[in-house]
């Protein structure tokens, strides 16, 4: 058994998020947010850590990352769990970060998510964005969705991920999950692919790149229920993202189709709770409404917080109104609010607490 096995058992029997290994550094793991190190463990030299890693790779994937630089990929360990990982090259030698995945989907339920989450489940058509930086729980998020429309329907699902995560079984639901390099040359051709193979609901594992962006917007006006990823903290910012993609000139047209296709944003943040001993989720949502087309078609998402403040009955709330309530419940702490807090002023009284 190599060492790199020992120090992932490491992450799992301590609960932590990821690991981090670094030439000439100490491993660390991620827990419940914060960076620790691994007791017992002095820095690793550069070739140390090559073989370590090397543990872990196919001959190709060697190739290509002493060739690149850089290698993405996800494997399982018997026993442990399964791990997404990215390999890079940097200043001093090699570095590595591995992403623990849990063993079992969580449902929406045990993620504590509101209802209207649970509600876009339940879409025939259309775009589901679920947003936020790396690390917040998009995945996790988006793994309960399918699981849930995979449970309750009898559909196709399409899953195009780089790599592919959370594993899926059938249950109702037909499901093929595709790997991005291995299953798959791109995005792109497996979203086109996927428009032909009769796909009633799509999942699109980042939505990167104009094509992927092109395409997804294709899918779902053609009737398929698209959900995509984006590393945006806000519904209004995720807006503007899309139609950043696309060159002035395709602008206008853009506006009226995700006018006509987006049904809701979900964007999230990971705060670690009171008890020190996990993580919560923030949450703003944006849901379709009468008014929202009109104002995607017009460019006027300034104005989206106020579709948020005015849909609280169909479920909507804001990023701030989140952050309030999971203080109020303590959830969470008052500074941690503040510091991720759109509006300062309305965390100040609270903030230190």
């Amino acid at each position: 058994m190599g060492r790199i096995h020992d120090l992932l058992r490491y992450l799992k029997d301590c609960r932590g998020s990821d690991l981090h290994l670094g030439a000439g550094l100490a491993p660390l793991v991620r827990l419940h947010g914060r960076l620790e190190a691994v007791q017992g463990c002095g820095p690793l030299d550069d070739q140390a850590l090559r073989s370590m890693l090397f543990e872990l790779t196919t001959p190709r994937q060697r190739e290509q990352f002493e060739r690149t630089g850089d290698l993405d990929f996800a494997f399982g360990l018997d026993g442990v769990a399964r791990f997404r990982t990215n390999y890079l090259v940097q200043e001093g030698g090699a570095a590595a970060v591995f992403r623990i995945i849990p063993d079992q989907i969580v449902p929406l339920a045990d993620l504590k998510m509101p209802p209207a989450v649970e509600g876009l489940c339940h879409l025939r058509s259309g775009l589901v964005l679920v947003t936020g930086p790396t690390g917040s729980g998009k995945s996790t998020t988006l793994s309960a969705i399918i699981d849930t429309i995979n449970s309750t329907y009898s559909k196709h699902i399409v899953a195009v991920e780089d790599p592919v995560e959370f594993l899926h079984h059938s249950k109702r639901s037909i499901i093929s999950q595709r790997e991005v390099g291995t299953d798959t040359e791109s995005f792109g051709a497996a979203l086109r692919g996927a428009i032909r193979q009769d796909a009633d609901v799509v999942l699109v594992g980042e939505m990167r790149d104009l094509e992927t962006v092109d395409l997804a917007l294709t899918a779902a006006e053609m009737g398929a229920l698209v959900f995509g990823t984006l590393h945006t903290s806000s519904a209004s910012k995720t807006i503007d993202r899309i139609i950043d993609v696309f060159p002035p000139d395709r602008q206008p047209q853009v506006r009226s189709s995700l006018s006509e296709s987006l049904q809701g944003v979900v964007a999230q943040l990971l705060l670690r709770t009171t008890d020190g001993k996990g993580r919560i989720a923030a949450v703003e949502i944006l849901l379709t409404t009468e008014g929202l087309p009109s104002m995607i078609r017009q460019g006027k998402t300034s104005q989206i917080d106020s579709i948020i403040a005015t849909g609280k009955r169909q479920g909507m709330q804001a990023m701030d109104d989140s952050l309030f309530d999971l203080v109020e419940r303590k959830l969470i702490g008052s500074d941690e609010a503040y510091i991720k807090a759109k509006d300062k002023r309305r965390f100040e009284e609270v903030a230190g607490e």
